[in-house]
C-alpha cells in the first residue's frame, strides 16, 4: 500500500487537554499486570502535585491580569483627567493673555492720563503767575481804585475804555485758573478711574496666574501618579510574563510524567496480556492483506489492551478493542465503505466511523487527526487518520469497533 507523503500536523493543545483529563480520571483505578503498583502510584502523585502547582500558577496569574487590567484603567482615567486639565490650563492662559492686553492697554491709557494731568498742572502754574504778578502790578501802582481810573483818563470815552479793560484782564485771568483747575480736578478722577480698573485687571490677572498654578500642581500630581502606576503595571506584566513560563514548563512536566505513566500502564497491560491463560492477540505489523472471513483486515498493528465487552467503572460493556499503538500509527480502513462520521464525539475524541454496507460499520476512536470527510468513499487499507489519545483516554491507542445494525459486536469475530 502506498503511503502518505505527508501526515497533517497533530493539534498538541487537544492533545495535551486529553491527556490531563485521563491522569485526572485515572487516579483511583486499579492497575492490572506485572508493572508494580506503586511505580504507577507515585507518578500519579507527582502528577497531582504538579498540577496543583499549576492550578496555583493559573489563580496567581489570574489575579496578576485582574490587577493589571484595573490599572490600566486607572492609567487610562489619569490619561483623561491630565487631557482635561491640560484644556482647562490652557483656556487660563488664554484667558490670561487677555487680560494681559487689557492691562497693557490700561498701564497706557493710565500713562496718558498721567501726563495730560501733569500738562494741566503746568498750565495752572503759569496761570496762577500770571494772575499773580498781575495782582502785584496792581499792588505796586498803589492799588489803583476807581477814582485813580477817573482822575488818569482823557475824558468819558477813555475812562470807560480803561476800566472795562481792567475788568477783562482780571476776569480773563481768573477764568483762565478756574478752567484749568477744574480740569486738573477732572483729569485726577480720570487718573483716579484708570488706575483702578487697571488694579482690577491685575487682580484678576493674578487670581487666573493662581488658578493656572494649582492646576499645573494637580497635572504634575496626577502625572506622578499615572508614572507610579505604569511602573506597577510594568511589575504586574513581568509577573504575568514569568508566571506564563511557569505554567508552560508546569505543563511540560505534567506532559512528561502522564507519558511516564502511560508507558507504564501499557507495560502493565502487556504483561498481562503476556501472562494471561489465554495467550495473547497481537494485531500484525501493518494491515492485512490477506481478507477475514468477513473481507476486514486489521487497521493497526499492536498488542488488544482492552478486549471487547471488558467492563469499566462507567460502563458495562466496552463497546470495542482498545489496540496498543504510539502516537501518529496511521489507521487504515478495515474494509471498502462509506465515511458516515468524522468528527469529535464525545469520549471518543476524533471519531471515525465507515459503513460498509448490508447493516455492518467499523469505528475509529480517540484519533490524533481524521483524514478523510463525510460522504467520502474509502477503499479498503487506505489511510482515514492517525491515533492518539483525544477524548478520554489512558495513553495512545486505537478504539476499534465493529457494528451490525447500529450494535457493537466483538471484533475478532471479524479480524483475520
Amino acid at each position: 500500500m502506498r503511503k502518505p507523503n505527508k501526515r497533517p500536523r497533530p493539534n498538541r493543545r487537544s492533545t495535551l487537554l486529553a491527556i490531563c483529563a485521563s491522569g485526572a480520571l485515572t487516579g483511583g483505578l486499579a492497575v492490572a499486570g506485572g508493572a508494580p503498583a506503586q511505580s504507577i502510584q507515585e507518578i500519579q502523585s507527582k502528577i497531582d502535585s504538579s498540577q496543583s502547582q499549576l492550578s496555583q500558577k493559573k489563580s496567581q496569574l489570574q489575579h496578576a491580569k485582574d490587577r493589571a487590567g484595573v490599572l490600566s484603567t486607572t492609567i487610562q482615567k489619569y490619561g483623561d483627567r491630565l487631557d482635561q486639565l491640560r484644556g482647562q490650563v490652557a483656556s487660563l492662559q488664554n484667558q490670561i493673555a487677555i487680560t494681559e492686553t487689557q492691562l497693557r492697554k490700561k498701564e497706557a491709557e493710565l500713562k496718558e492720563a498721567k501726563a495730560k494731568l501733569e500738562r494741566l498742572r503746568e498750565h495752572l502754574k503759569r496761570s496762577l503767575r500770571i494772575l499773580s504778578q498781575r495782582l502785584v502790578d496792581i499792588y505796586e501802582s498803589n492799588n489803583p481804585d476807581a477814582m485813580t481810573v477817573i482822575l488818569s483818563s482823557h475824558g468819558f470815552k477813555d475812562l470807560l475804555s480803561r476800566y472795562d479793560y481792567l475788568q477783562r484782564i482780571q476776569s480773563q485771568d481768573t477764568s483762565i485758573a478756574v478752567r484749568v483747575k477744574r480740569l486738573r480736578n477732572e483729569e485726577k478722577d480720570t487718573v483716579q478711574r484708570v488706575r483702578a480698573a487697571r488694579n482690577a485687571i491685575a487682580d484678576k490677572k493674578a487670581e487666573l496666574e493662581q488658578t493656572q498654578a494649582a492646576l499645573e500642581a494637580k497635572q504634575a500630581d496626577l502625572a506622578d501618579a499615572r508614572q507610579q502606576d505604569q511602573q506597577v503595571l510594568g511589575q504586574v506584566q513581568q509577573t504575568q510574563d514569568q508566571l506564563e513560563g511557569d505554567i508552560g514548563d508546569i505543563s511540560a512536566q505534567i506532559a512528561s510524567q502522564l507519558q511516564a505513566k502511560q508507558q507504564a500502564e501499557a507495560a502493565a497491560a502487556a504483561a498481562a496480556a503476556q501472562s494471561s491463560s489465554s495467550g495473547t492477540t497481537t494485531a500484525p505489523a501493518g494491515p492485512v492483506q490477506g481478507e477475514s472471513s468477513s473481507g476486514m483486515i486489521w487497521p493497526v498493528n499492536g498488542p488488544i489492551t482492552s478486549p471487547f465487552c471488558e467492563p469499566r467503572p462507567w460502563e458495562a460493556c466496552h463497546p470495542g478493542i482498545d489496540i496498543g499503538v504510539p502516537s501518529g500509527t496511521p489507521i487504515h480502513a478495515a474494509a471498502a465503505g462509506t465515511v458516515a462520521i468524522a468528527g469529535v464525539e464525545s469520549g471518543y475524541g476524533n471519531y471515525t466511523c465507515i459503513d460498509h454496507g448490508g447493516g455492518i460499520s467499523t469505528c475509529y476512536g480517540h484519533q490524533e487527526s481524521i483524514s478523510v470527510s463525510v460522504g467520502q468513499q474509502v477503499s479498503q487499507g487506505q489511510l482515514i487518520g492517525y491515533s492518539d489519545c483525544t477524548g478520554l483516554c489512558f495513553g495512545p491507542h486505537l478504539h476499534f469497533e465493529v457494528r451490525v445494525n447500529g450494535n457493537p459486536v466483538d471484533p475478532m469475530g471479524y479480524l483475520p
